[in-house]
């Protein structure tokens, strides 16, 4: 697996851990239908949340919530709607960031509620 991919998903473990111990319920980690994907899909308070998850050794190029961009967006909203029929869910949907840094043995996890909205088209 390369460097990136190992990164990632560890990225994404303590993202998981991270939503855990703060009373969220895990539904999905990485899930995948066709070309779309999402990164975790959990619910708090009757509320379906789908998380980008955005892990970086350093912020030396900028914080990992940075790179989701306008494009990022729109391919997560497309995928969080797939979901949502695919599974029928009839929920109040939220869309989160959250942002790892793990820097020579420090890691900081910050989590961004309602990170973004889905872009009026």
């Amino acid at each position: 697996m390369a460097k990136h991919n190992i990164l990632g998903k560890r990225g994404e473990d303590l993202a998981a851990e991270y939503l855990e111990q703060h009373g969220y319920t895990i539904h999905d980690r990485d899930w995948h239908c066709g070309h779309k994907d999402l990164d975790l899909v959990v619910t708090k308070d009757d509320t379906i949340v789908f998380v980008e998850v955005k892990t970086r050794t350093s912020t030396e190029w900028g914080d990992p919530q940075d790179f989701v961009d306008d494009r990022k967006i729109r391919r997560i909203v497309n995928s969080a709607d797939a979901y949502l029929r695919y599974y029928q869910i009839d929920m109040d949907v939220r869309f989160d960031i959250i942002s790892i840094v793990m820097d020579q043995g420090e890691l900081k996890v910050e989590h961004i509620e309602q990170a973004f909205f889905p872009p009026v088209e």
